[in-house]
């Protein structure tokens, strides 16, 4: 082993190899690296925010190695400092494809808690940016949580709302005194609050290289960024640009001022988690960490050592090898006890079951272990239920009791239905009810379906109903990137429109959209902006755009209050009546309720392929409560009777999507029904919700 040059009081030591990154004892800091194939290792120390290291150490393989564990324990060093690591393989008698080793490297610890490199964010150069050299970074840690408590919302009772940290506070109207920053995001809690929402689901957290984009737009020639940050550099690792103190490692104080902010609101955080590729890309991208350590262990490959793409970003982690396994749950594990988070949406979640040839595992043992873990027992686990390779598991993702699925087959299904498709009214059925189809089987409730109309990727909810194809020259790729598909309508113009009926007409269709999802049984999950109208010009995959097209502009809050009131009252609705949150498929040993069909007349519903109606009745099996709900997606006004009602408990208007001026009432304040036993007349493409007098509240 090297000694440290130029700093005698640098003392070194054998080390240990668990647990693996750095952490600290006493005067001391050990650290423990994984790589089964390197032959050299070399460790770099650096002054924070200097150029050249402070000194280096080459491992001694007889001394300071463990199995595949190379360790060693520095005393003495500054109380805040850099490192990297630069390894290599020299063996001469195998040329193997499958390494990457490059001693001219810098690499990343994958188990850095911290991360220190150049951002476009905060202002460095975009050749800089894209150059990387990041380090990772050790500071003190002495953040307190003051008996921080997470909320604890069961599944079935929370609204999900899914925003990107820095494109909810960007904009010059979010009137917030550190845009894009986790203190932003503080500032907006009351916002949060008052519209009612359980969880705020973030876009991926760590580190990423916003440069990691080599494309313009061609209308304006303004350099794209990765805006999402889909392309991790690390799994622990918090981007340092979502902190408003710039002095190092503050970017995890103020994640955790976050996180204990949105507690004490009693509100939940769920990170969107990327474990399916890195940022390191395929043959052509950098060696930045996970490649030069070890790539034939961290990624798929074949036998020439190419990537298998998995992941459509270029390469795909090998999930359930047990060194990345055990890295992946470790992540998990931190951020749930050093950062408090509630739970993880897992994107392209298909892959965490792939084997190391790449074909799915009956029983994968990542989703097995992170289902059983007990750190994890209480967290929410939502798995995007496919990849980019056309492994589609939604409905037979691997639960091991515990995981949730976004439900991609509720977004197309009630999107068709609204639109007006034909044979659509049996699939509408399903979704309301939970979903039955797809989970009530190995021990799923309605709650394992998460449901949404819309999220990040694809149309926003006004694009939805103001654009027919999908509109993304800006991102550079020739309009030939995001869904070609999105079962969406212009419903006569395509994009802004001064057409008032046109506008009426997609307003309506906002609030059916919105009322489906939010009064389906089942979690809803709203993106951010929704509320509020917001459009992105018919762009259907932004992932690039860093720039008012991608972030939230908040003036729409005042040219769309009447459709924010909507939504927050119906939140306030789904809350008041326990029949729209069952834990239990109807039927099952706990039943909660009873459910009925109906249709043009009570009781009979119709199935038929020409159906645009449909009426579901939610009659709680103990007190008096009944929901009705009618949809109706056909182009002419309907009457439809009524279920029964009588005058102890006469039918109350909650909601009709039909109407202009007050399409929904404050739950607590609904109107009785003049007529009870007849008729209600429905005008064109719309939704009724009525409830009995004396519901029990929950």
């Amino acid at each position: 082993m090297s000694k440290p040059a130029k700093n005698g009081s640098i003392r070194c030591g054998r080390g240990r190899p668990l647990p693996f990154g750095v952490t600290r004892d006493g005067q001391g800091h050990n650290f423990a690296l994984f790589s089964r194939h390197a032959s050299r290792v070399e460790l770099l120390i650096y002054a924070v925010g200097q150029k050249q290291p402070l000194f280096t150490i080459d491992f001694d393989p007889h001394e300071n190695r463990t199995g595949d564990v190379w360790h060693v324990r520095l005393d003495n060093l500054p109380g805040g400092f850099e490192y990297a690591y630069r390894l290599d393989r020299i063996i001469q008698d195998e040329q193997s494809p499958l390494h990457r080793f490059d001693p001219d490297c810098l690499l990343v610890d994958p188990y850095a808690r911290l991360l220190r490199g150049p951002s476009l964010w905060r202002g460095a150069a975009r050749e800089d940016a894209v150059a990387g050299g990041w380090r990772g970074l050790v500071v003190a840690d002495r953040f307190d949580w003051e008996n921080d408590q997470p909320p604890r919302h069961h599944l079935a009772d929370s609204v999900i709302y899914e925003l990107h940290l820095r494109g909810f506070t960007r904009h010059p109207t979010a009137g917030v005194a550190a845009p894009g920053t986790c203190r932003a995001l503080i500032e907006k809690i009351p916002y949060l609050q008052q519209l009612g929402v359980t969880a705020v689901e973030l876009l991926p957290v760590t580190a990423f290289n916003e440069a990691d984009n080599y494309r313009k737009n061609p209308e304006t020639g303004e350099a794209l960024h990765n805006f999402w940050g889909y392309h991790p550099l690390n799994f622990f690792a918090i981007q340092a640009a979502y902190a408003e103190n710039r002095d190092p490692g503050s970017e995890r104080d103020e994640f955790r001022q976050m996180v204990k902010a949105l507690h004490t609101a009693g509100i939940e955080v769920i990170l969107d988690v990327v474990f399916n590729h890195t940022g390191e890309g395929d043959e052509r991208g950098c060696t930045l960490s996970f490649r030069g350590l070890d790539n034939s262990v961290y990624y798929l490959l074949d036998s020439d050592g190419r990537y298998l793409n998995y992941s459509g970003c270029g390469n795909t982690v090998n999930c359930n090898h047990p060194v990345v396994r055990d890295l992946i749950v470790d992540a998990l594990c931190y951020w749930v006890t050093e950062m408090h988070v509630d739970g993880f949406r897992f994107d392209l979640a298909a892959i965490l079951g792939r084997g190391a040839d790449g074909e799915p595992l009956a029983n994968p043992p990542l989703i097995e272990r992170i289902a059983a873990h007990p750190v994890l027992a209480d967290t929410k686990l939502i798995a995007e239920a496919w990849d980019a390779a056309g492994l589609y598991q939604v409905g037979t993702f691997p639960n091991f009791g515990r995981w949730a699925e976004w439900n991609g087959q509720f977004r197309d299904d009630i999107r068709r239905f609204v639109r007006g498709d034909a044979g659509m009214v049996p699939r509408l059925a399903t979704r309301l009810a939970g979903s039955a189809d797809l989970y009530q089987h190995g021990g799923r409730a309605p709650y394992h379906s998460i449901n949404f109309i819309t999220c990040h990727d694809g149309f926003t909810l006004a694009d939805l109903v103001s654009y027919r194809d999908k509109h993304n020259l800006a991102n550079g790729e020739f309009n030939a990137d995001g869904a070609a598909d999105n079962y969406s309508a212009n419903h006569g113009v395509e994009g802004a429109t001064d057409d008032p009926r046109i506008n009426a007409l997609r307003q309506r269709q906002m609030r059916n959209l919105l009322t489906l999802l939010l009064l389906a049984h089942g979690v809803p999950m709203l993106l951010a902006g929704d509320e509020m109208g917001r459009s992105q010009q018919g762009n259907n995959n932004a992932w690039c755009q860093d720039n008012e097209l991608g972030w939230i502009d908040w003036s729409d809050l005042q040219r769309h209050t009447g459709l924010h009131q909507f939504v927050r009252k119906l939140i306030a609705l789904r809350k008041r009546y326990a029949l729209l949150r069952p834990r239990h498929f109807e039927g099952a040993e706990r039943g909660e309720r009873t459910l009925s069909w109906h249709g043009r007349r009570a009781g009979k519903p119709d199935w038929s392929e020409q159906s645009h109606s449909l009426g579901m009745l939610l009659s709680g099996l103990q007190g008096d409560e009944e929901i009705f709900l009618f949809a109706h997606a056909g182009q002419q006004s309907l009457e439809i009777e009524l279920p029964a009602g009588d005058r102890r408990r006469p039918w109350l208007l909650a909601v009709d999507t039909g109407l202009e001026d007050t399409p929904i009432v404050e739950p607590g304040n609904e109107c009785e029904l003049v007529d009870q036993q007849q008729y209600y007349r429905l005008r064109d493409r719309s939704v009724l919700v009525l409830v009995k007098a004396g519901l029990q509240k929950k």
